[in-house]
């Protein structure tokens, strides 16, 4: 990827944070640290790889993106807002009475969104079933799903994986947000998942492990990925929960918590300098 590429993201990443902030901050706190962990692969997704049309949401040849780890929504919220499927000054309803933009991913309130998700485990069966009916329709379309490293500790995410090796779904590309932290604690003590990556090879996958920051790697996995004939994809990303957020980096009490709107809008300060530089 060339350094002006690099550089662009990089910019968007940024707004794409400082708009999360903004929306999970006007609400009075919520989902920011796994909201925070996924804006780069959502970024480069979006901006780069997925094939889709703001003005028709539904359009049967689309890529589809199932955000299994649904609470991290905010962050798919303020980029669909960001390419043109809904008003910007929809994120300032955030969890609100009435939103089109609940907590969680809902595929019947908010335009673009694929999958109604957030119950864990789920999602990517979902996926599954998608990428097998495009393929059984001759549709040359490809379904990215996103899932949660604690997501890993329920069983269906395990049948899941089986499937999709089984039926060679090729047009499924996964990503595992990997931040070692869960609701209630470290993942490897609440049910320890390494080696993750070996478990997705174990399981027929095409794997790879990548830092979920850095653009250039995410890149060539996807590249990869996309090349792979055969298997299904598993992208592990190595994240920081809460990344970019001061008040929220690294802390195992980010996944769901309570700030006031004066610290949102320290945290976008912050965001804006380094922006500056």
């Amino acid at each position: 990827m060339q350094e002006k590429d690099i550089m662009a993201l990089t910019e968007k990443a940024r707004e794409i944070r400082i708009a999360t902030i903004d929306a999970i901050g006007r609400s009075g706190g919520g989902h920011i640290g796994g909201s925070m962990s996924i804006v780069e692969v959502l970024v480069i997704l979006y901006y780069r790889y997925l094939r889709i049309d703001p003005k028709d949401p539904r359009r049967r040849d689309r890529d589809r993106m199932v955000l299994s780890k649904g609470h991290a929504g905010p962050t798919l919220y303020a980029i669909l807002s960001d390419v043109g499927f809904f008003p910007k000054d929809w994120l300032h309803t955030l969890n609100e009475g009435g939103t089109r933009l609940p907590s969680h991913c809902d595929m019947n309130k908010t335009p673009g969104i694929d999958m109604s998700t957030g119950s864990l485990g789920q999602g990517l069966s979902a996926a599954v079933g998608m990428a097998l009916g495009l393929r059984t329709d001759g549709i040359d379309s490809v379904v990215y799903s996103i899932i949660g490293d604690g997501e890993c500790h329920e069983g269906q995410i395990w049948e899941a994986a089986m499937a999709a090796a089984h039926f060679k779904l090729h047009n499924l590309v996964a990503f595992v947000d990997y931040n070692k932290m869960a609701l209630d604690g470290y993942i490897d003590e609440v049910m320890n998942v390494e080696d993750l990556t070996s478990k997705w090879v174990a399981f027929g996958w095409y794997t790879q492990r990548v830092d979920g920051h850095d653009f250039n790697q995410l890149e060539g996995a996807i590249d990869k990925a996309l090349k792979e004939p055969l298997r299904p994809s598993m992208i592990v990303m190595d994240t920081v929960k809460g990344k970019g957020c001061f008040f929220a980096e690294g802390k195992i009490t980010s996944h769901k918590m309570p700030f006031s709107y004066r610290d949102a809008e320290e945290a976008i300060a912050q965001l804006s300098r380094k922006g500056g530089k």
